[in-house]
């Protein structure tokens, strides 16, 4: 089964396509962030400032690149999912701000989150933990660093991918969640 290519930004037609078991793949930007950057971005936004990445439609993706110094910049040498429920404490209100169309991460969100993501238009997708040289493979340049000061794990990265995944559409905006499933 070919996976369904994903092209940010997304809109709300190709959102409510998706359902949950499909395999995606994303070609396009995708932005990476954890903790320190939900938080950063969740304090610039309140305080009515803009982001410097427009997150609208966009996709975001829970990881913590490894990182080599290179005479040439930063190489990404692997690029695993972190476990997603770990950000739920401020995930509905990050969505809710910035619009963003698709989250990719492990291990799903807690019920509560996963109901408020699919209220809001936003998809869950799953990536494998472990394959992190897998979605290496797939980057095609990092186009931007923003809040280098957070450290090469915790601040975002912007990265143009090219058939990043398989992924798998595991919380769509239908209410339908995978890990729910018994």
């Amino acid at each position: 089964m070919k996976p369904i290519e994903l092209r940010p930004p997304l809109d709300n037609k190709k959102i409510k396509q998706l359902k949950a078991g499909d395999l995606v793949s994303v070609s396009g930007t995708v932005v990476t962030a954890r903790d320190k950057a939900y938080a950063r971005a969740l304090d610039i936004l309140r305080s009515g400032k803009k982001l410097p990445v427009n997150l609208h439609g966009g996709i975001v993706y829970h990881c913590g690149p490894l990182v080599k110094k290179t005479p040439r910049g930063p190489k990404i040498v692997s690029a695993g999912p972190t476990t997603s429920a770990r950000l739920d404490n401020m995930q509905m209100e990050f969505v809710k701000r910035t619009g963003v169309g698709a989250l990719v991460g492990k291990s799903g969100v807690n019920e509560d989150v996963a109901r408020e993501l699919a209220r809001l238009g936003c998809v869950y997708l799953a990536f494998t933990g472990g394959a992190g040289v897998l979605a290496t493979q797939t980057i095609q340049k990092v186009k931007k660093l923003f809040w280098r000061d957070l450290g090469p794990v915790e601040a975002p990265w912007v990265l143009d991918v090219e058939n990043f995944g398989p992924l798998v559409v595991a919380i769509d905006v239908h209410g339908n969640n995978l890990y729910l499933r018994r």
